[in-house]
Parts: C-alpha cells; structure tokens; sequence
C-alpha cells in the first residue's frame, strides 16, 4: 500500500508514515523497534509534537494523537466534523492545527481540547508554517499568506488574521519561513514572494508569471529560498 504521508523527529529519532488507516512509527536507531496505530479511517496526514514524544494523525472528522513509543494505548481524539488532510504541532507544542478538505483552518489548543475556528479562507489549504519562534502562524489559501497571531496561552482565540500581500489575480499556495520573521509565499501563477512580515520590505524572487508552485523552503537563516513548480522548473535566490 502506498504511503500517504511521512514524519520525522529529530528530537526522539523516530519516523513515522501513513498507509491507508494505519500510522506506523519506527526507530532509526533501533531496526525491530515497530507501532502500528490503526485508525477508523484513512489517514492524510503526520506530526510529531516538537519533543517526539507524540504522533498527531489528521483523519475524517478530526485528529488522534498517540504516545509515538507505547504499543497498547487509545488515542486522544480531537474531533471537529469533516475531512482533515493537514497536522501541525505549534513549537511549544500547545496547540494543533489542521487543515481540511473543505475551505477551512482548524484547531485545538491541546491542554483542554479547545477549539479554535480558523475560517474566512477562499481556497483549500495546502500549506502551513510556524515562524518568528512560534508567535505567528502562516498558510496558504487566500490572495495572500494568511497570518495568525499565536503569542499568549489562548493562541488566535480573539484575534484577527493578516493577509501578507494581497493579490487580487492569484492564490498562495505554498508558504515557507526562516529566521525571524522572514516570510515567502508561492502562488499558483508561477510567481514567489518575500518579505519580512515585521519590517518589510516585500520583494518579488520570482516576477514571471508560470506553472502554480508547488514546492518552497527557506533556509534556517533566512537568506535563501528554494522553489519548484508544476512544470518541473526550480530555481534558488539569496534573500
């Protein structure tokens, strides 16, 4: 059966990947070390919290933690109703955020299961990412990089979301971060992106418009940023 998803911990060591109901956890470290989590449905998608302590598993109507290492156990379960295809531990590992198949950000803050409703947004999310040491959340979705306020026990409970560069003609559909508060959006037009959501300014590394991107990464320092598109080009700029 064909893998679904795939996570790694470089904190724990462990890595794990979904095929069809069943998340499997190995150990690199240790070849006859195996969990198999079997779920009711099909898993999307994987996230280790930040210690590697615990495996999110996003699926139909919500999400399902685990203990990564226990072998018998029941899973927390986080319900919200709906197809969940995305899993993100925030960095302090407070809050989990998932993104669904319908046009919508969900979440929960994870010391009493507390919802947080992420809505607004006028196309699927495909991409998320923690940035600026955990106090914003960044996605894709909208005419421009949706940003949500996450500084504080309650997270975006209250809050407003920003839209990072607006464009009227063109969604962004990948989102990638650095050090800081450096940000790059790739939108589905071919061009990418980036800026320095605190300072600015916003630059354009990719100006032509082509194929929608379909990969980007940030290097750690925030001074290079790789992208791919759906036509097989890729190119890296310095920031």
């Amino acid at each position: 059966m064909q893998s679904s998803s795939v996570a790694a911990s470089p904190a724990s060591g462990l890595i794990a990947f979904a095929a069809g109901r069943t998340a499997t956890v190995l150990d690199q470290t240790d070849p006859h070390f195996r969990r198999d989590f079997v779920h009711e449905r099909s898993v999307a998608d994987l996230a280790f919290e930040p210690k590697g302590r615990k495996l999110a598993c996003a699926t139909y109507n919500g999400a399902a933690t685990w203990f990564a290492r226990i072998e018998t156990q029941k899973p927390t379960v986080l319900k919200w109703a709906g197809s969940h295809t995305r899993a993100l531990y925030s960095p302090d590992g407070a809050f989990l955020i998932s993104a669904m198949q319908e046009n919508q950000l969900h979440g929960w803050r994870l010391k009493d299961s507390k919802d947080l409703r992420m809505g607004g947004y006028p196309s699927k999310i495909r991409d998320m990412v923690f940035f600026d040491q955990g106090r914003l959340l960044a996605t894709s979705g909208a005419h421009g990089a949706v940003v949500w306020p996450f500084a504080g026990s309650n997270g975006p409970m209250g809050k407003e979301a920003a839209e990072i560069s607006h464009e009227e003609t063109a969604i962004v559909v990948r989102v990638a971060a650095g050090r800081g508060s450096a940000l790059a959006g790739g939108l589905n037009d071919g061009r990418v992106w980036a800026t320095d959501v605190r300072t600015g300014p916003h630059r354009w590394v990719r100006a032509d418009k082509g194929a929608t991107i379909t990969a980007l990464a940030m290097s750690a320092d925030g001074k290079r940023l790789a992208w791919g598109d759906e036509a097989g080009h890729a190119g890296v700029a310095d920031l």
